[in-house]
């Protein structure tokens, strides 16, 4: 599918960035073009790659021109770029707005008018039932992703929606870890608070697997493990520290749910089992072409797929921070 293709990854520079990069040289591609706002990042992601297949462009997916200069002559545009941090988004929501909301629409667009062959946005869970700006702009990107079907022929959008993943930048792992090496207290917002997570290398391979099998106006919901954060701030405290770690409850920051959804009450009727890794959401009046494709699947049994059922053990937490790179292969607990 990528081989001798041109590819751009819009916000690339980040965890996402890097991996999904990394697996696409493997797939002999023309060209990978990395669209992104900051030019260290981009020099050190080039030191980093030393690859003339990486094209870097200083662009901003806000400014329409530079998007339809960056689209021209692509094939497939993964959409990365947003304002992520829920509190920023809070605190900046015009920010959030027009990064999230009409970048992406500045990408819908400009693939049209290129005639990009096919639009992988990467969407997240708190886009599902939204209580705060960021999950709201995402919630908007993603309907105006899959309404974009119905502007052009040639041009096929598909969103792909996740949930944390381990060791991003800003994510919690990185800071607890740090707390736990320099002896202080973790900081929990709340005690009863859980999350799905999942480890950048298995969610770049789910992404690619969905950007593969996508024939446009599909919504694919990444299959996530679940924990209690304090279950997991346990669990790096008993590998990682021989003393006992204290806890300190700061409270729920701006904008924050005390559990997240990959899947509404709303979206489970028009939702598949697309896969052992996969569900498939359909739009409420979708095409023939999706009815047609995924007429076999069986539809799920769960009113909501919510991150409160079937938590992670403290095996299961270990077992997935060694998969993330956050502990050693070999860990085992110190006390």
């Amino acid at each position: 599918m990528f081989k001798d293709k041109t590819i751009l990854i819009t916000g690339g520079t980040g965890s996402w960035g890097y991996e999904l990069t990394r697996k696409l040289l493997k797939k002999a591609p023309r060209e990978i073009r990395i669209l992104s706002r900051n030019e260290f990042s981009q020099v050190k992601m080039q030191r980093t790659f030393q690859s003339e297949v990486i094209k870097f462009i200083i662009g901003d997916v806000r400014d329409y021109e530079a998007v339809h200069e960056a689209c021209r002559g692509v094939d497939y545009v993964f959409h990365l770029a947003a304002l992520k941090h829920v509190p920023v988004c809070e605190e900046y929501p015009q920010e959030a707005l027009k990064t999230n909301v009409l970048g992406t629409e500045n990408i819908i667009k400009a693939s049209i008018e290129q005639r990009v062959e096919k639009v992988i946005d990467v969407s997240t869970d708190k886009a599902v039932d939204p209580i705060n700006f960021y999950g709201m702009t995402k919630a908007l990107g993603e309907k105006l992703m899959i309404r974009a079907n119905r502007l052009s022929p040639n041009t096929r959008f598909v969103c792909i929606r996740g949930g944390n993943v381990l060791g991003t930048n800003g994510s919690v792992v990185p800071l607890f870890k740090q707390q736990i090496l320099d002896g202080k207290d973790l900081t929990l917002t709340q005690k009863d608070m859980t999350r799905f997570f999942l480890t950048v290398s298995e969610a770049i391979d789910l992404l690619l697997e969905a950007s593969y099998a996508a024939i446009g106006g599909e919504t694919f919901v990444m299959k996530m493990n679940a924990c209690l954060i304090t279950d997991l701030a346990k669990t790096l405290g008993k590998y990682l520290s021989k003393q006992e770690v204290g806890f300190k409850e700061i409270g729920i920051r701006p904008g924050e749910k005390l559990h997240e959804d990959l899947v509404s009450p709303y979206e489970s009727p028009y939702t598949y089992k697309y896969s052992e890794q996969y569900y498939v959401i359909l739009p409420s009046h979708p095409s023939a072409e999706l009815v047609e494709r995924y007429k076999t699947y069986p539809a799920v049994t769960f009113d909501k797929y919510h991150s409160n059922a079937n938590l992670l053990d403290e095996e299961g937490i270990a077992n997935l921070l060694k998969r993330g790179g956050m502990l050693a292969a070999d860990a085992r607990p110190l006390r």
